[in-house]
């Protein structure tokens, strides 16, 4: 093919390459036959022109924000440039440069209804995105392609979640009864000792007057030994 090319060209092989004017000015098909065609010719002369090119398309990078390096750099609202690194049927993660990819709920995609999040974005995309929450402890991100939408409030400080916001059983009044710690019932303070009726000696004073009757008539009947007081002998 090349030879060809020198041929039709009249040129040393040397002088051919990189000679824009030349090249393209050779119609592709005429060097085309059963062996090379037209793609292949078209690339050839590409690469006459310009030895060692990639024919591969340019690659977009996003620029990450200089001081946003870590989860706790990101605060509520702030407007970022990322790179899709992975498209779900619920929504996209894309990466802003803290080591930890944020998530784009497939209802922050678009205004419109998005049945598809792959109709949206792809992986390798490069887009901007909106803050819309931080959780540091579990380290997640919400992030938004509408960047009219509304954050939530600061984080707070130290990364608190909600849960760890709401007052322990420490933090609770004299008197707070939770869920688990209920107060006494006024029935059961009503109890006596033994946990039965007001007044009465309960479960256990009737069962054991009825393991002492029993002992009694066994006594009597020979089955069991008398106790001390009934022995002979003593007054």
């Amino acid at each position: 093919m090349v030879r060809r090319i020198l041929a039709a060209t009249g040129a040393a092989a040397s002088d051919l390459i990189g000679s824009t004017a030349v090249l393209r000015g050779l119609p592709p098909e005429k060097f085309t036959d059963d062996r090379f065609g037209l793609p292949t010719v078209t690339d050839i002369l590409r690469e006459l022109e310009k030895p060692g090119r990639d024919p591969r398309p340019a690659f977009a990078t996003a620029a990450f924000a200089e001081g946003i390096e870590k989860l706790e750099d990101l605060e509520p609202g702030l407007v970022l440039e990322g790179v899709v690194t992975n498209v779900a049927a619920f929504g996209a993660f894309v990466d802003v440069g803290v080591h930890q990819d944020g998530l784009v709920h497939v209802s922050a995609m678009s205004r419109n209804f998005v049945t598809d999040p792959r109709s949206v974005v792809k992986s390798g995309d490069v887009v901007r995105v909106k803050v819309l929450s931080v959780d540091v402890p579990r380290h997640r991100i919400s992030l938004t392609l509408r960047l009219d939408d509304e954050a939530a409030g600061p984080r707070p400080a130290g990364g608190r979640t909600r849960a760890e916001d709401r007052p322990g059983p420490k933090d609770r009044p004299p008197g707070h009864s939770s869920r688990t710690g209920r107060g006494s019932s006024p029935r059961s303070a009503a109890s006596g000792p033994g946990g039965g009726r007001p007044g009465g000696g309960g479960q256990g004073s009737r069962d054991d007057a009825a393991e002492g009757a029993l002992a009694d008539a066994l006594r009597r009947a020979g089955l069991a030994p008398k106790s001390r007081d009934e022995r002979p002998g003593r007054p």
